[in-house]
């Protein structure tokens, strides 16, 4: 259904490359989303946002070398955007309701058999998180990360070294 909505906005206007630009890269981009954010934000949203500014902005993306790369950034910000708003919203419910527990949000838990890992992932630093998404939902090599993050290569590679070990430390303070 989400190719069905690229390919109606394509076939609006007419562009075909846009069209492709979309099935291509749709399911990379909403994997980073989820990986990184995971049910605590409308995921197939934010990367719909990330491609409608796309679109919009098409002559100018389509020129760039590496345009999903641009397009994994646009939904990163989204998704920190949307989780800032989230987290403001529970804690103004939360005082509101006169509650201390602001972990009340009502969000499902992720369905898929990485829910551990990944809520895991998520209580790593945002720099570490991103370059793990990145990296490991997107499938994009360190190079690429760097693309997005806008920094260095060494740096990602520092960030995901850095994110193995306290992974490993995460893990086990759990047993």
């Amino acid at each position: 259904m989400t190719n069905m909505v690229g390919h109606a906005i394509a076939e609006t206007v007419g562009t075909a490359d846009f069209a492709t630009f979309y099935a291509r890269h749709h399911a990379s981009t909403l994997a980073v989303v989820l990986a990184l954010r995971g049910s605590d934000v409308p995921a197939e949203e934010i990367v719909q946002e990330a491609f409608l500014v796309a679109y919009r902005r098409w002559d100018d993306v389509a020129g760039m070398d590496r345009p999903d790369l641009w397009v994994h950034r646009v939904a990163l910000n989204a998704a920190t955007s949307r989780l800032r708003r989230l987290a403001a919203e529970t804690r103004a419910l939360t005082r509101l309701a006169g509650r201390r527990d602001a972990e009340a949000t009502g969000v499902p838990p992720l369905a898929d058999d990485d829910v551990r890992f990944w809520a895991t992932v998520r209580r790593l630093p945002r720099a570490q998180r991103e370059a793990v998404a990145l990296h490991y939902a997107a499938d994009l090599p360190v190079a690429d990360v760097a693309t997005v993050l806008g920094c260095p290569e060494g740096t990602v590679k520092s960030r995901l070294h850095a994110a193995r070990e306290r992974y490993a430390a995460l893990i086990a303070e759990e047993r």
